[in-house]
């Protein structure tokens, strides 16, 4: 899916690599979240961007509270490490 529990007691999930382009999770009450990364490829593998609800997302991870409120994540995938992603924030 694209994102892990680096940590499980903080209730983060850090982004890394996704495997496959769509995945959904039912998080009860009527929704949904979904990833995307409709470019990831064998050659693909690195994380350009990403973007929430289609609005562009600056952390490097997603809050399990902000999945239970549905809505789709979307990576764009590169084949070259995005140097600018160093600048996003990161959990605390």
């Amino acid at each position: 899916m694209g994102m892990y529990p680096l940590n499980p007691a903080s209730g983060n999930y850090d982004f890394g690599s996704p495997l496959m382009s769509k995945s959904t999770i039912d998080v009860g009450g009527g929704k949904i979240f979904t990833t995307l990364a409709p470019k990831v490829s064998d050659k693909n593998i690195y994380i350009q961007s990403i973007k929430l609800n289609g609005k562009p997302y600056q952390k490097l991870y997603i809050t399990h509270a902000d999945m239970v409120k549905g809505g789709t994540l979307e990576f764009e995938m590169g084949s070259k490490p995005n140097q600018k992603l160093s600048s996003y924030e990161v959990p605390k």
